[in-house]
């Protein structure tokens, strides 16, 4: 699957943002049914997306939908009411630990059988909001269905309430948490998700978090306003400069090589087929988003 670099929420009793999400151009939609929404809207707002995901996915929108979770299990009107052909995925809240994850797969597979859509085509990304999520990430990130974990450390959130970290802008209390969530999600070949930047106005501030969790090796990050998706699509997107620097480190160390060297100086540094193969990752990065 091609990879996110942001993704919108939308709420889904909000008719009129549902029409206009497509235009804020971000990688994908998370048509939102859980905190967003009213609890007497609950059942509006489901059918509501329910009839609005066909339109948006034959619009060529990449569409996951955050469902709600009672008292014991996930919900599964939501889920049998989502799971349709196009959905990329499922974003769970507040999973305990793997159970949960599990669980909400195999309801996931009932609804896919249900409704004649592949079996494991659609995906889930857990919100990892609680301290045992967290101490699990790995354990969930390896489960099959899930394309991705997200370590989301917005200020007095879920995350924040569970762990009791004071929220900073600087975020140095939460480099521990999300740099075990990438190292989680890379060792099972998942994609790490950061962010939420709630000071919707403030993009300097946005610009310099989302800097910070791409260098912590995030992929990409949750977002909830569509005026900060232009941002996040930048900090994520390998600019010119960096391309540039990486197409020339492999030139010479392609140059280097022809001259029977397996190493070469560049630009001050030593640097070898292991740093070209990053350059080429970087480079192959920024065309798959072109």
């Amino acid at each position: 699957m091609k990879p996110i670099r942001s993704l919108l929420f939308v709420p889904g009793n909000k008719e009129s943002m549902l029409d206009k999400a497509a235009a804020a151009k971000a990688d994908a939609l998370i048509l939102d049914l859980e905190d967003s929404v009213p609890p007497a809207e609950k059942a509006s707002a489901r059918a509501l997306v329910a009839e609005r995901i066909q339109g948006l996915v034959q619009a060529g929108q990449r569409i996951w939908v955050r469902i709600n979770k009672s008292a014991h299990i996930y919900d599964l009107d939501d889920i049998l009411a989502v799971v349709q052909p196009g959905v990329e995925g499922l974003v769970i809240s507040k999973p305990w630990g793997p159970e949960d994850v599990h669980m909400a797969s195999c309801m996931i597979a009932e609804a896919e059988a249900r409704a004649n859509v592949p079996q494991g085509s659609v995906r889930l990304i857990p919100l990892l909001e609680t301290a045992r999520s967290m101490q699990f990430a790995f354990e969930i990130a390896e489960i099959h269905r899930v394309w991705g974990i997200v370590g989301a450390t917005a200020k007095n959130a879920d995350m924040a309430r569970a762990l009791k970290f004071v929220w900073t802008t600087d975020g140095r209390e939460s480099d521990y948490l999300k740099s075990r969530v990438v190292m989680a999600a890379r060792a099972a070949g998942k994609q790490p998700i950061g962010g939420i930047w709630q000071q919707i106005k403030d993009l300097d501030g946005l610009a310099k978090s989302s800097q910070l969790d791409r260098q912590l090796g995030m992929a990409g990050e949750l977002v909830l306003h569509p005026m900060q998706v232009e941002t996040v699509n930048r900090t994520y997107t390998p600019g010119p400069e960096e391309i540039a620097y990486y197409q020339a480190m492999i030139e010479a160390l392609d140059a280097a090589q022809a001259q029977g060297r397996a190493s070469v100086m560049y630009d001050g540094e030593h640097i070898d087929i292991a740093h070209v193969k990053t350059a080429r990752e970087i480079i192959d990065l920024a065309k798959s988003f072109n």
